[in-house]
């Protein structure tokens, strides 16, 4: 079982048990942080819709901090004698994933949505240019709107 997080803008593939670097948390070391999944996956069982995935949760626990490489920078404008040198390194948290939860719901919902009863309804029209009526995924919107 694996899951894809979202943390400091990045996405990163995750099990459980496995230690790595995120962007730097306002958190102390030892306390616990859940992180949003984006993706949750289970042999066969995939996990990737809203509503599949609001049940879900990735916990983790903070490891320490870590410095990551240096970056060395040069910046000048030529003829006129300005340079300037500066470096930087990131600071980054360390944690450790403890837990990867799909949640009680979220299989059933799963099954639900891709039910054949559910596929096989026709849905409420939603287009503010037709009235409210029954339609098929195949009704051209657009068309019946020019008609008028």
């Amino acid at each position: 079982m694996y899951a894809v997080i979202k943390a400091g803008g990045k996405q990163e593939k995750v099990t459980s048990g496995q230690t790595l670097r995120v962007e730097l948390l306002d958190a102390g070391k030892g306390t616990e942080v859940s992180f949003a999944p984006v993706l949750v996956v289970d042999g066969d069982t995939v996990l990737s819709t809203p509503n599949e995935l609001a049940k879900a949760s990735v916990k983790a626990t903070i490891v320490g901090e870590e410095l990551g490489d240096k970056v060395d920078g040069f910046t000048y404008k030529r003829r006129t004698n300005q340079r300037r040198r500066f470096g930087h390194r990131q600071r980054y948290s360390v944690v450790k994933i403890t837990s990867i939860a799909k949640g009680r719901e979220a299989r059933g919902a799963a099954l639900r949505e891709t039910s054949p009863d559910r596929l096989a309804r026709p849905r409420v029209c939603w287009r503010v240019c037709v009235a409210p009526q029954v339609c098929r995924p195949s009704f051209d919107h657009e068309r019946a709107r020019r008609r008028g």
